[in-house]
């Protein structure tokens, strides 16, 4: 459960050995020995370089520029700590300015030019690199928003998408019974997504009332909300961007229409709320981590990384920060399982054994030896207050079969 025990936090741990003294033979001098032979890629005795890689420019990327400041926080935290198993980490950053060709270029820059060790990702981009990542045993950890990811077991992620059936229950415990769904502007990723939510909502007895798109350039929010209010829907599904959602909400108020329940797949975002909180109040939004209002140690010991190592982010509370927070977490559990001379190849069989992530209490605990593919189960749940100046906590952990209701 999201707001249940808190787990002890990740740190560099320390082995204390206890026994004779063997041969004169310090375990120190060996541990030393090791790193300086070391001849793995990006591996030196006294440091492991990595990539990051994510959309800090292009269209539609303005949801993931808060993402550095979290891989920035978390790498500040590990080298504060002593650095993973005596090693600093250092790494190389790359904008793929959210297109495919850029991203196989930024790839391909960092492991020739960079000779990185191995790659953390905040992009929906890595399809056209993930053939040859598999290939050369690179390890990859982040945002597995593209369904090819789960295919190759270098790449890993705490969390496959979300459960539809979930949102859906969501839905129903606010009262809804009959969902419309919005979409911005129109494609055939959207009309998928639309059939597999239609699938999902029906099948925890809600009845769909249809599909409604929206383009700002082309569209009037006014005439949209007359649409959506025309198919009976006492519920909206917005699969769009969040500010487009608002100018639909908001038009809705202005001609005195009322959706009662309103969910967001997207926009859990404090940086969303001085622009479109007031219009957004009352919409609920699904979360994958530990909400940041549930408050506790392992979000207080996110807040204090954000603010000592990544201090140029105004607003700490931002979900792709977190996302990249936790991703980078996660490459440095299995870069600390590898051992004094890590491998791609160990760290890949090693993490891959781990069945109880939970980066520290942030989220839930993972099985990454059986979790590729998988949808999670459970996710909690925020919603807008009414002033639109705050989130607040609706279901600490909400389930696909129900529990938490």
């Amino acid at each position: 459960m999201f707001l249940a025990g808190l787990a002890r936090p990740l740190g560099l741990a320390a082995a204390v050995l206890l026994g004779l003294a063997t041969a004169g033979c310090s375990s120190s001098g060996a541990e030393s020995a090791a790193k300086a032979s070391c001849s793995t890629v990006g591996v030196t005795s006294d440091a492991v370089n990595l990539g990051f890689v994510y959309s800090d420019t292009g269209v539609g990327s303005e949801a993931l520029v808060s993402a550095r400041a979290g891989f920035d926080a978390r790498i500040g935290l590990a080298n504060e700590e002593g650095g993973i198993n005596g090693r600093k980490i250092v790494y190389q950053w790359r904008d793929d300015e959210n297109s495919l060709a850029r991203d196989v270029q930024v790839v391909d820059e960092l492991l020739r030019r960079e000779s990185v060790f191995g790659l953390v990702t905040v992009s929906a981009n890595l399809s056209g690199s993930m053939n040859t990542l598999a290939t050369q045993g690179i390890p990859v950890v982040g945002l597995a928003a593209e369904p090819a990811w789960h295919e190759h077991q270098n790449m890993f992620s705490y969390n496959y998408g979300a459960s539809l059936e979930t949102v859906g229950r969501d839905i129903r415990a606010s009262g809804g019974s009959k969902v419309a769904f919005v979409a911005s502007g129109s494609s055939s990723f959207t009309a998928e997504s639309a059939a597999r939510y239609t699938t999902a909502m029906q099948s925890v007895g809600l009845t769909i009332a249809g599909m409604v798109s929206y383009s700002k350039s082309t569209d009037n929010p006014a005439h949209v909300a007359r649409q959506l209010a025309d198919t009976g829907a006492d519920a909206l599904l917005n699969l769009g961007t969040p500010d487009d959602f608002a100018e639909i909400i908001k038009a809705a108020r202005a001609e005195n229409l009322n959706f009662p329940v309103r969910v967001s797949l997207s926009g859990y975002d404090r940086a969303l709320l001085p622009t479109a909180g007031p219009a957004l109040s009352g919409v609920s939004f699904p979360v994958y981590f530990r909400p940041f209002e549930a408050g506790g140690a392992p979000i207080e010991r996110y807040r204090d990384a954000m603010t000592r190592f990544a201090p140029e982010t105004a607003l700490p509370e931002q979900q792709f920060a977190m996302f990249a927070y936790i991703y980078t977490d996660l490459f440095l559990r299995g870069l600390q399982l590898a051992g004094d001379c890590p491998t791609r190849e160990g760290f890949i069989s090693s993490l891959r054994k781990v069945t109880d992530y939970d980066a520290g209490g942030l989220i839930e605990k993972v099985d990454l030896s059986s979790n590729i593919g998988k949808i999670p189960d459970c996710n909690a749940f925020v919603q807008i207050d009414p002033t639109g100046r705050a989130y607040q906590v609706s279901h600490g952990s909400l389930c696909r079969d129900g529990r938490g209701i």
